[in-house]
């Protein structure tokens, strides 16, 4: 069974991890903000999406993978792999405000539509930790299947999704009771995992097939399989349901997938080795980790074409998207609006911008390949 990290996943166990120095609370204007976990440098970088630059970059835990942020804007949640913990980021600050403790090799990370809760696949213990997001505490721990790297949530909050790597699987979790109502099998080494706006289809990358299974959600079975790139991993869907973006690690490309035709209308060359994928909340940009390269590639979705390319730091996997409320308006910031236009922060009103985690798959060394 495969219990080490490939096409990218670098192995932990003996990896000098550099140290981070402490950085002091950096406060950000509200905005569109990508944030991007960097697995060697123990850090998560923090996009300024209309200016395409790193505005602070944030010490975590050692080996962040996955990064996933609350619908209100106000916290990021990063996975910590090789201390089996999840940060908690306030996005106001750019600070860790809590850590976390859950199960073993902690990969992919989702928060429910409402954000009361984190779900985190543990890929060496194959559960799921259920996190009260309030409380930041762990309240449940689902078993799935083997291996699990991806999780997604439906837009109601009523399921989530669970890719099972070594089982060939995705695990149906009930979100309200967090068990497991439906195992549905898909190709080999299934990866990522992301649901479409409207909740009628899951898409799951299989990254020894090259393709991607299409779940019907109703009927929780496969609808279609989809033929795209060498080795995908990341995959993640348009606000307006048209298109699905999926990674390819071993052809450093992105595959554009016409939803309504489960047919790839474009191919889009990017940095080395590419992990995972986020689109901007008005849907004009995609933003591409660059394992290899330590860059982050800024598709423009109009013309599938690279506008922009941000240097980060060491070995870039996972990448999350979200909108930075002013202050007082968010779940978890109880403070006085201040010096915030009407409009700044909530993505209907998202400036236009120039602009989820690597992925264990068994073909590609970390570096070089």
């Amino acid at each position: 069974m495969l219990r080490t990290l490939v096409a990218g996943l670098v192995l932990v166990a003996g990896l000098a991890l550099p140290m981070v120095a402490p950085q002091p609370a950096h406060a950000v204007p509200p905005g569109t903000y990508a944030y991007v976990a960097n697995f060697n440098a123990n850090t998560v970088s923090v996009i300024n999406t209309a200016t395409n630059t790193v505005a602070v970059t944030v010490p975590v835990g050692a080996a962040p993978w996955g990064v996933a942020v609350s619908p209100d804007g106000t916290r990021a949640y990063v996975t910590n792999r090789a201390d089996n913990t999840v940060s908690v980021i306030n996005t106001a600050t750019d600070t860790v405000v809590a850590t976390v403790p859950v199960g073993l090799e902690p990969l992919g990370v989702a928060v429910s539509p409402n954000g009361t809760r984190a779900y985190v696949t543990n890929f060496g213990a194959s559960t799921v930790s259920v996190i009260n997001t309030a409380t930041n505490t762990v309240v449940g721990s689902v078993p799935v299947g083997d291996a699990p790297i991806g999780v997604a949530v439906s837009p109601k909050g009523t399921r989530a999704y669970v890719t099972n790597a070594n089982d060939g699987t995705v695990s149906v979790i009930k979100t309200n009771t967090d068990t497991v109502v439906a195992t549905v099998p898909v190709g080999a080494f299934p990866f990522g995992v992301a649901v479409s706006p409207k909740g009628t289809r899951a898409y799951i990358t299989n990254f020894n097939d090259d393709t991607v299974s299409v779940i019907k959600t109703a009927t929780n079975t496969v609808v279609a399989t989809i033929p795209v790139g060498d080795a995908p991993q990341g995959v993640t869907v348009s606000p307006n349901d048209t298109r699905a973006y999926v990674i390819n690690a071993d052809d450093d490309t992105v595959s554009v997938i016409k939803t309504a035709t489960n047919t790839v209308v474009a191919t889009i060359p990017v940095g080395d080795a590419p992990r995972e994928v986020a689109v901007s909340p008005n849907g004009t940009r995609a933003y591409v980790t660059n394992a290899n390269a330590d860059t982050v590639s800024v598709i423009s979705t109009a013309t599938n074409t690279v506008v922009a390319t941000i240097p980060v730091d060491d070995l870039p996997f996972g990448v999350a998207i979200g909108v930075v409320p002013c202050p007082g308006h968010g779940n978890h910031d109880h403070g006085k609006p201040a010096h915030c236009k009407p409009g700044h922060g909530k993505p209907g009103h998202d400036r236009p911008t120039t602009a989820t985690a690597p992925a264990p798959g068994n073909r590609t060394p970390a570096r070089g390949r």
